[in-house]
């Protein structure tokens, strides 16, 4: 299994202050990805732009996807470049592919389709691994959903390298981002709403 997967069952079954959004999920799904193809030496950082390494197969279809479409082009990309364009959509994409190999089970409910059932929550593989991960406090995974406000975040980040910070550093300054286009247009939107109100 890979981090993008385990994120995604953790998203689905950890309770947070507040549902995860759509969007959230996608930017930090794609900072999931970027960090397990630096694992695998698919890629390294100069500072901030991803420069990729040579093709590999990772066994996993979504992570060979990703890592073809690392732009291989100096300037190269940033980080927070490449959140923002391989984000878009990600979290349908990790639905789709996990309920297609039987890996979801439970209720259906919000955005995500499936809310495991207290007798579900160990059923696949898929969320076995996830659990194992996220109950052994991985300070990749705990990272990644601290940023989603998932866990009390108390390990998160801790030991890991450079290029991995740096990943979550990207992840957590384009939710912050993200939260702040919402504001705005929820400002917006009752603005609009009063002048339509006004006598």
């Amino acid at each position: 299994m890979t981090t993008p997967q385990d994120l995604f069952i953790v998203a689905t079954d950890v309770p947070g202050d507040r549902p995860v959004e759509q969007g959230d999920l996608s930017l930090a799904l794609a900072g999931a990805e970027l960090i397990d193809l630096l694992g695998a030496r698919a890629l390294t950082l100069d500072d901030e732009r991803i420069v990729p390494g040579p093709p590999l197969a990772l066994g996993d279809r979504l992570l060979d996807e990703a890592g073809a479409a690392l732009v291989r082009r100096e300037p190269y990309e940033t980080v927070e470049d490449w959140l923002w364009r391989r984000g878009e959509g990600l979290t349908g994409v990790y639905l789709d592919d996990l309920d297609a190999r039987g890996q979801l089970t439970g209720e259906r409910r919000h955005w995500l389709p499936y809310r495991p059932k207290a007798d579900a929550a160990a059923g696949t593989e898929a969320r076995r691994h996830a659990t194992g991960r996220w109950e052994s406090h991985e300070p990749v995974l705990a990272g990644l959903a601290a940023a989603l406000g998932l866990g009390d975040g108390g390990q998160a980040g801790e030991g890991l390298d450079e290029a991995v910070v740096t990943v979550l550093a990207a992840v957590n300054h384009a939710l912050t981002e993200l939260e702040g286009v919402r504001q705005r247009r929820r400002i917006e939107n009752a603005a609009f709403d009063n002048i339509w109100r006004a006598p």
